[in-house]
């Protein structure tokens, strides 16, 4: 049975132009394998803590020669840890807050990121795995745009998850998301509407692809 993690870190709830996407992900993944099960975190309504050096530094001792208290350190780690490596997929919702990921989104990464086990070694746990991201934005960050160069949404986790953990990242940007409420935007709602179209039905079928692939 495949296994998809996912992962919410939009404060926007219900509005959140990410949560929409990985909505359309989600409902297209289970249509296509209903079988399938789902590991769901919203790490706004429930954020992780941020990683302190107890459980950072028992991750460098290997569970079966961790002490107790190591063991007790590291756990949440090793939860977290162990729902990305029993993912088949790994569905991302990061929208960009100043420049950069949602803080509740480095967490996460700094908890699963265990040098000798999901990165720093030969055989990272989680290499290959797909992982798509939906990374949403108020603006364009295009080349073109006033914004170009400013993105440091895509830099770094293509970075940590890409090259760091070894997954095979898609991103999925729908921008301009301020589009509609801020009236000096409001030359640009056409291109929001096609960026909003373009990212669902790109989360469709990346879904509908993923899913028939895993339940092969």
């Amino acid at each position: 049975m495949a296994t998809l993690l996912h992962i919410d870190t939009s404060l926007n709830g219900d509005s959140s132009h990410s949560r929409e996407v990985t909505a359309a992900f989600r409902r297209a993944w289970e249509s296509e394998n209903p079988q399938s099960s789902v590991i769901y975190r919203d790490l706004d309504a429930d954020p992780l803590p941020h990683l302190r050096a107890p459980a950072y530094y028992a991750g460098y001792t290997r569970p079966a020669d961790q002490s107790p208290e190591e063991r007790a350190a590291f756990a949440l780690r090793a939860e977290l840890i162990e729902e990305a490596e029993s993912a088949d997929v790994i569905l991302l919702g990061a929208p960009m807050y100043n420049y950069a990921i949602p803080s509740t989104l480095k967490a996460w990464i700094d908890h699963v990121f265990a040098v000798g086990r999901t990165s720093m070694t030969e055989r990272p746990s989680l290499a290959g795995k797909p992982a798509i991201v939906v990374t949403s934005r108020g603006g364009s960050y295009q080349e073109g745009t006033p914004q170009h160069g400013n993105d440091h949404v895509q830099s770094y986790l293509q970075q940590a998850l890409g090259t760091g953990l070894g997954l095979d990242v898609t991103f999925i940007v729908p921008e301009l998301t301020l589009a509609p409420t801020v009236p000096a935007m409001a030359d640009l709602v056409p291109l929001f509407e096609t960026s909003r179209t373009d990212s669902l039905a790109a989360a469709e079928s990346h879904a509908r692809k993923l899913a028939m692939r895993t339940a092969a």
